[in-house]
């Protein structure tokens, strides 16, 4: 079990990029699938993007489709979410986590999670 790090949010205008960041500090994400999730005050936690571990296959969720863009960089030990044309709707905190595969469910424990707010 890896402990996830995110890093990257910030405070931008709509319309504005940022690039979130997941790593371990405590090992290698190599074998696993990488979700981000986002959870909006008073809302559950929810998945935007996945991508899988062998093949670097990706999954996004509609709202995001077409905005986001997710990679991994194993030299790196790091997966990121690149958010581009961000609305206000987007606002909310990120959080990564650890599957087998994507259409798998999350196991292990969740970071603290990154910020995101979107002004209009």
């Amino acid at each position: 079990q890896v402990q996830l790090v995110e890093s990257g949010g910030g405070l931008v205008r709509t319309g504005g990029s940022l690039r979130l960041s997941c790593t371990s500090s405590s090992g290698t994400l190599d074998p696993y699938a990488i979700g981000w999730f986002q959870q909006a005050p008073g809302k559950e936690r929810e998945e935007v993007s996945c991508i899988s571990s062998s093949t670097g296959s990706t999954y996004y969720t509609n709202s995001v489709k077409g905005r986001f863009t997710i990679s991994r960089d194993n030299a790196k030990n790091t997966v990121y979410l690149q958010m581009n044309s961000l609305k206000p709707e987007d606002t909310a905190v990120y959080y990564c986590a650890t599957k087998w595969e994507c259409s798998w469910s999350t196991f292990g424990s969740w970071g603290q999670g990154t910020q995101v707010t979107v002004s209009s």
